[in-house]
């Protein structure tokens, strides 16, 4: 039986680590083959995800080497920590925006017209759910992952009718490096139990949990969904935040 990516080309940034690499690994067990992406070590190639150049070369050594480009997964992020609007500097912001917004900008700016020449494709873009509401994340993190779920419905409605499917996820809790710290002290303190209790499946995710969703965006399963923000958080944003009265427990 063949894979759900059998014979598709796909670019992976923030490769190195994390929930990029476990795509990489998905992707090639589900037959594709991936160019993993990262400014860490343990990429296939070293890119800076929001570096203009760096971006066009990846693109084009894909090319030369593959011949084409079937899906482009924007993954790369960093965090910039949790520092208040006050206390961070308007280089903290411009450097978290570079990478986090428009690393995906460059994505979407040099892959859909690639794609689009080629009869179609996918591009992948990592979100948050930072990106929906306060209360997840960092102000400049926040606002970069807000803008790239505005950013993948706006190019959806421009390369309309390319063939080119455009979609972010929006991971809740998961254990990266972007939160090994957080995780780190929970479990020095005890307190690993508490770790995602916010959301109903009262756990944070693995980095396979969001591969899992950036396969199906990635794949033809996915044929009739473009424009959206498909959100991965165990339910964390199905609710405001509030402090629980009442369990319904199983008799």
């Amino acid at each position: 039986m063949s894979g759900r990516l059998e014979g598709k080309i796909a670019i992976v940034t923030g490769a190195a680590s994390g929930i990029g690499k476990a795509a990489v690994e998905l992707f090639r067990s589900e037959g594709a083959k991936v160019v993993g992406s990262d400014v860490s070590d343990g990429a296939d190639v070293h890119a800076d995800a929001g570096s203009e150049a760096d971006v066009q070369r990846l693109i084009a050594e894909t090319l030369d080497v593959h011949g084409r480009l079937d899906v482009f997964f924007a993954n790369a992020g960093i965090s910039g920590g949790l520092a208040s609007i006050a206390q961070q500097s308007a280089e903290d912001w411009a450097e978290i925006l570079r990478v986090n917004l428009i690393g995906p900008f460059l994505a979407i700016k040099y892959a859909a017209p690639v794609m689009r020449d080629r009869g179609g494709g996918s591009i992948v873009c990592t979100a948050s759910v930072a990106g929906i509401r306060a209360g997840a994340g960092g102000a400049a993190y926040s606002a970069s992952k807000a803008g790239v779920i505005s950013l993948v419905q706006n190019a959806a409605q421009q390369f309309a009718g390319s063939n080119v499917r455009i979609n972010a996820i929006c991971p809740g809790l998961i254990e990266t490096g972007m939160t090994k710290m957080m995780y780190d002290l929970a479990r020095e303190k005890g307190q690993e139990a508490r770790i995602g209790e916010l959301n109903p499946l009262k756990r944070g995710g693995e980095p396979i949990e969001i591969a899992n969703a950036a396969l199906f965006l990635a794949s033809d399963e996915s044929s009739y969904v473009n424009g959206q923000a498909l959100i991965v958080d165990g339910g964390l944003s199905s609710s405001h935040p509030y402090t629980p009265r009442y369990h319904i427990r199983a008799e």
